[in-house]
């Protein structure tokens, strides 16, 4: 059966819809974002007006400054008269600490896990999924709840929760990618060349995994923050004196009538890093993966 060109011409996947490409100005003042507030953080210990830990019951709950209140106590005072300002810094720290923690942890387990269960496969492959879905139903929450209670709370602690709760998304990836590759023409040179399984899934099939697993990186960066502050909201996560996002959120829920800012700085902090997480993962997935543009 002959087939001319304007056949095959149709059958191509079109790489250009015509529509101008977008520039990625949401994605830069996203990036700029979330550099300020990794500065803010790294620099928390320098410049912190106050010790976060300082109590003065005489100036308790006193209002930020644009709201009648003084410049020595810029957001305000918490209920023991602590520097809202110097708390929220320290808190801003701890979290993307814990999330960057957890954002490897899960990178790590997962793509290992995805790796080897994609290269070995057979039985071995059946059992890893059997038990990625079984990871994948249970509660984040409920575990978290459960690893509390028999080891007690710690940050090495929440940091494993965190980490092993989006491990399993990494894995199917890296596993999905593993099996589109294997029969790949440069996989296959490399084994009729006598490469042994772990060279050829280090040195050829993980390479190429790298760019979805960096764009589920960035994507999923945005939802464990919001994981550890709801930890830390539930009283699991980060304990005093260290102080989180979802910690101040936790302490501050008692005075949300009467102080409504003591919630409304650490809320505003969570959704800026979410947002621009959420809006920086867009873009990485979008530049790794053109079809996505259409």
């Amino acid at each position: 059966m002959s087939v001319n060109a304007s056949q095959i011409e149709n059958e191509q996947i079109p790489t250009d819809t015509g529509r101008p490409r977008r520039r990625p100005t949401v994605a830069i003042a996203s990036c700029v974002i979330l550099a300020v507030i990794a500065l803010l953080a790294a620099a928390a210990p320098v410049i912190a007006p106050h010790d976060m830990a300082d109590q003065s019951l005489l100036y308790r709950l006193r209002p930020p400054a644009f709201a009648g209140g003084t410049t020595e106590y810029l957001l305000g005072t918490d209920h023991l008269g602590r520097d809202t300002f110097s708390r929220l810094l320290f808190a801003i720290q701890t979290t993307l600490l814990i999330a960057a923690a957890g954002v490897v942890v899960g990178v790590i387990t997962g793509t290992l896990s995805g790796l080897i269960s994609g290269s070995v496969g057979g039985w071995i492959d059946h059992c890893f999924m059997a038990v990625v879905d079984a990871q994948a139903s249970v509660p984040v929450t409920l575990v978290a709840l459960t690893a509390v209670a028999l080891i007690g709370p710690s940050p090495l602690v929440l940091v494993l929760i965190i980490g092993f709760a989006d491990y399993y998304k990494y894995a199917r990836v890296v596993r999905g990618q593993v099996h589109a590759l294997r029969e790949r023409s440069f996989v296959e040179a490399a084994r009729s060349s006598g490469a042994s399984p772990w060279r050829i899934a280090m040195r050829h099939v993980l390479p190429n995994t790298l760019s979805p697993v960096i764009v589920l990186a960035s994507l999923s960066f945005a939802e464990i923050v919001v994981l550890e502050s709801s930890l830390s909201f539930l009283g699991v996560g980060v304990q005093p004196p260290n102080v989180s996002l979802g910690s101040l959120l936790g302490e501050s829920r008692n005075y949300l009538i009467t102080t409504p800012w003591l919630a409304l700085f650490p809320c505003v902090v969570i959704v800026a890093i979410t947002l621009a997480a959420s809006m920086v993962g867009d873009w990485l997935r979008d530049t790794f993966d053109p079809r996505s543009r259409s």
